[in-house]
């Protein structure tokens, strides 16, 4: 234990701006804890964890939960680690141990120390070093953006050291201009560089290098680009049910062709009623054959993409809602079914594997057994557009667990449930406002999520 008389200026008005008490005790034993006077004692630290209490610790990351051992710990009023403060709850602190999650922020100020402050404004240190990670890359705002164009990468620990200033390489060697950072490190905006190349992107800080999970311009698991035949048949992929969406290209497309939900001229009320005439996209499998060979247009989408290992993968697609045509009701259903529930052909024909297929229908879905990915991504705030802009959206496979009206799904899926894939904007239990939404969809595909 070392007591300091003098602390930086910085660091001082920092740990007596808050002169309030700063413990937080349980509702329910309100009596437990007693403020004691005197001063703490620290012996060591150690993982909060029973199970690992014979080790020791000089180090850890941010949010690690500790417990440090010594006496007289009630005496301690507010915390700091480095210059963050830390949060006390007093149900986790007795004379001999307390209980503390290390602070997530990043410190401004390293000093490699606790610092302890008792009800007689007593200021103690204890030596303790906070490891901060590498760059954490997580997401990109959109996957596909322009050269010259601004995106923003998403993740935590995005470090701009006067030294040694943070990078953003592009997957051909170039980097990426950088316009901001903001105050929590968690996001970064960039202008893209003349990149043409698929790949990772690389952050890289004074505390390390890391990798994005995404890739930039990912054409891994394209199911959808409206634009470009695919490997197995050599056949662009589009509309194949009952309905066909508009599929266009002009001065707003991300690149070339798009899918468009809806219409400015077409309203949907506050809880999406059926329309699927302006709200369904339809890809089921098959060309009315028999026995049905999937040749062609009809490919089975599992012929595309292995979805062996579905439940680690996510959908992905670029979006764009513009801010002239928000949308404010109705939830996006990601849907999905084998051949025995929907294809392009005769109920009851078999196909050239011994299936009996399902036929065309919208029965299969129309219920609370079949899982379903569902999003809204207007219900936090009312209303949402994408201010003209395109943004890359991601629905994890794990998550296919609704139903038709948004509550639980009783069923299961398998790997065979994806021959087939409906975008149906439409119920999912949650009343909205009347709208007359427009959503551009493009680069529909399914990919590992790592």
């Amino acid at each position: 234990m070392k007591y300091y008389n003098k602390l930086s200026s910085l660091l001082l008005a920092a740990l007596v701006a808050v002169s309030s008490f700063s413990l937080q005790s349980c509702k329910d034993q309100p009596d437990e804890f007693k403020l004691s006077d005197g001063t703490p004692t620290i012996h060591y630290i150690r993982p909060a964890k029973a199970s690992a209490s014979d080790s020791l610790l000089v180090q850890a990351y941010p949010q690690a939960t500790i417990c440090l051992v010594g006496s007289n710990l009630t005496s301690i009023q507010q915390m700091y680690f480095n210059d963050k403060k830390a949060i006390l709850n007093s149900s986790f602190i007795t004379d001999n141990t307390l209980v503390v999650q290390v602070p997530s922020e990043i410190p401004d100020l390293v000093t490699d120390k606790i610092y302890m402050i008792t009800e007689g404004h007593d200021t103690l240190t204890y030596d303790f070093h906070i490891v901060i990670p590498a760059p954490n890359v997580t997401q990109m705002s959109c996957e596909y953006a322009a050269p010259g164009t601004v995106a923003t990468i998403y993740g935590n620990y995005f470090i701009d050291d006067p030294n040694v200033p943070l990078t953003v390489t592009f997957p051909d060697g170039q980097q990426a201009k950088i316009k901001s950072i903001n105050s929590s490190r968690s996001s970064i905006q960039i202008i893209v560089p003349e990149c043409t190349t698929e790949g990772q992107i690389t952050v890289k800080s004074i505390y390390g290098t890391s990798k994005s999970s995404f890739r930039y311009l990912d054409s891994r698991g394209i199911l959808f680009d409206f634009d470009t035949p695919n490997a197995v048949t050599g056949e662009v992929l589009g509309n194949h049910g009952w309905h066909n969406m508009v599929i266009e290209s002009n001065e707003t497309s991300l690149m070339g062709n798009y899918l468009r939900l809806g219409d400015p001229s077409v309203t949907m009320d506050a809880k999406g009623a059926w329309n699927d005439g302006n709200f369904s996209f339809e890809y089921w499998p098959g060309n009315w054959q028999d026995p049905e060979n999937y040749q062609g247009n009809g490919v089975r989408l599992t012929s595309l993409v292995d979805f062996s290992d579905y439940a680690n993968m996510s959908y992905k697609f670029e979006m764009c809602v513009p801010k002239a045509n928000p949308w404010a009701a109705g939830a996006m259903q990601i849907i999905v079914g084998g051949v025995d529930k929907i294809s392009q052909g005769n109920a009851g024909v078999k196909d050239i594997d011994g299936n009996t297929l399902g036929g065309c229908n919208n029965t299969y879905f129309n219920n609370d057994e079949l899982p379903r990915g569902i999003y809204r991504p207007w219900e936090a705030s009312g209303s949402f557009d994408t201010a003209d802009e395109w943004i890359t959206v991601t629905v994890p496979i794990s998550e296919f667990k609704y139903g038709f009206s948004g509550g639980a799904a009783s069923g299961t899926l398998t790997s065979g449930d994806f021959t087939s894939l409906t975008i149906f904007v439409v119920s999912g239990g949650i009343t909205g406002t009347e709208c007359n939404p427009v959503i551009k969809i493009d680069n529909i595909r399914a990919v590992p999520n790592k």
